[in-house]
This record gives structure tokens, sequence and C-alpha cells, in this order.
């Protein structure tokens, strides 16, 4: 049993906890909004009021939204100070390379270890605690918290010792996805516009050149048009697509979908996407539309 805290209890973060808890871990939690904590705190965690009592533990884990969420709600002397010397906090969100460097020096001047550990997976992925898990840290750190990974995690993909290394690859993985999401919407609205059934489209794609779980599990989302509840939003989607435009400049790189990516992302947003599923981007496209009565009318 090992004393932990848990900052941040949105859809990852919550099945992500509760793993934790049910393997036996003393767990506090704290969330902003304190009553997403309730049924875990019902099955046994303790609620932590602030960040800073949440920081008073040997491991610390965070799963909160993007580099703002991370540096107003923790990267402070007020919350960094409260935690034991030599504890680990171990940051689960996808946030800039720019902001993992901020914060591996302000945990090392207060004497603590910050690994980078976000995931891949969606919310039911998250539920069955079968995430891939992208760890970047000092080795002996990252060997210390592997058996908490693997409570909601298949497999620790180790990437080195510095921790903006996963936080790179996360935001490239997702640059992929988006680009995935956005050929398929098109692929879709031309299909459907010929008669083909979207779901017939995305099984047969899936099944067969494009084998493995965007194509399948974004395309069923696109062919049902159910984009609630999202498990990555529009907007945090284009945080994310955002975020890789900005290390590939950082380089001196560029990539040119991405300019193209963003304007798409843009315009879903401003259609009223934002809070929906980032497959969404689809209803960009015309789409017929089947009507109880077998009629095809455009949304």
């Amino acid at each position: 049993m090992t004393q932990i805290s848990f900052i941040g209890l949105g859809a990852m973060g919550r099945p992500m906890a509760g793993h934790l808890l049910t393997a036996g871990h003393t767990l506090t939690v704290w969330n902003r909004t304190a009553s997403r904590a309730a049924d875990l705190v019902s099955a046994g965690a303790h609620l932590a009021h602030t960040p800073a009592e949440a920081f008073r533990v040997p491991v610390i884990f965070s799963m909160l939204a993007d580099d703002a969420a991370v540096r107003e709600t923790l990267l402070n002397a007020d919350v960094l100070s409260q935690a034991p010397a030599g504890a680990i906090h171990i940051n689960l969100s996808t946030v800039s390379v720019e902001l993992a460097r901020e914060a591996t020096r302000l945990h090392a001047e207060h004497g603590l270890t910050y690994l980078a550990a976000p995931v891949f997976g969606r919310v039911p992925v998250a539920e069955a605690g079968a995430l891939n898990v992208l760890a970047a840290g000092p080795t002996f750190a990252i060997d210390a918290v592997e058996p908490l990974l693997s409570t909601f995690g298949t497999r620790t993909w180790r990437l080195g010792e510095t921790p903006e290394r996963a936080n790179l690859v996360k935001v490239l993985g997702n640059y992929l996805i988006a680009s995935a999401i956005q050929s398929l919407g098109e692929v879709m609205s031309v299909g459907e516009g010929a008669g083909v059934e979207g779901a017939d489209l995305v099984e047969l794609l899936s099944s067969t050149i494009f084998p493995g779980p965007v194509y399948s599990a974004y395309g069923a989302l696109m062919a049902a048009r159910t984009y609630q509840p999202a498990g990555l939003s529009t907007e945090l989607g284009r945080k994310d697509l955002r975020l890789a435009l900005s290390a590939a400049r950082a380089q001196g790189q560029q990539l040119p979908l991405g300019a193209v990516l963003e304007s798409v992302f843009d315009q879903a947003i401003d259609a009223g996407y934002a809070g929906d599923d980032w497959a969404s981007v689809a209803e960009l496209r015309p789409r017929p539309q089947v009507g109880p009565t077998g009629d095809d009318r455009n949304r």
C-alpha cells in the first residue's frame, strides 16, 4: 500500500484514480468541483480541500486540462513546498514541451521529482485499465511508480530521462489522430453522398487496409453521429494540435497539414462543436441523413 494523491477527476482522471483505489492504496483526491469526487470518497478515498493538502504525500498524480490549469493549480511554492522531500509527481496531463521544462525545474528547486506520463486511450480504455502510458523522467522514479501505472495501463513506454519527451510524443500522436479523423470524415462524406452506408464503410476500411482503434472507434462515432460524451473535446483537440505545431516550429520544422487541421478545428468550434468529441469535425462536410421514413436529407 502506498499513500497517493490524485488531482483532477475529469472523464479520464476519475477511472484512473479509481483503479489506484481498487488496488488497495491509500488515496487522497482533489478536484476543483468537489462533487466529482463523491463516488471515490464513498469507496474510501480521502477528500483534500486544496491542491496543497493533496501534495502532502510521497506520490502525487495529476490529470488537468492544459498548461494554464497545471501552472495555476500546481506550479507555485504554496503547493510544491507541501510535498515531503523526495516526493514524486506524475503529471498525466497533455501539456506543452515548455510547460514540462518549467515543471521539471520548479520541482527540482523544491527537492521533488517530476515525471511526465501522458496516456493514449479514450475513456472506455481508461475504465478498463488498458491505457498506454508514455513515461519520461529519472529512471529510478519510473521504476518506483511503474506498478502504480500498471493499475490503469497495459504498458508503460519509457521515453528517456527528460520529461518533455513524453509530452512531445503525446502531442505528435494526437496530431496523427486529428489527421486520421479529418481524412476519414472526408471519405465518409463522399461515400455517403453516393449512397454507401457510413457504418459499412468504416467496418470495411478498419477491417482491411486501416485496422486499428483510431479508424474503428472514431469512424463508429462519425457513422452514428454520436459525439457525447466526448472522449476528447474538439476544443482540447485543437489545443493538442497547436502544441504539436509549436513543437515543430521550435525545431525549425513545419507540419503543412497542421495549418489545414487548425482551420478545420476553428470552424468546428465556431459551429458549436467545442464541447463535442473531436470526431464531430466530420459534421462540417455535407452528409446525407436518413430520416424516420427512409428519406435522405442533409443536416
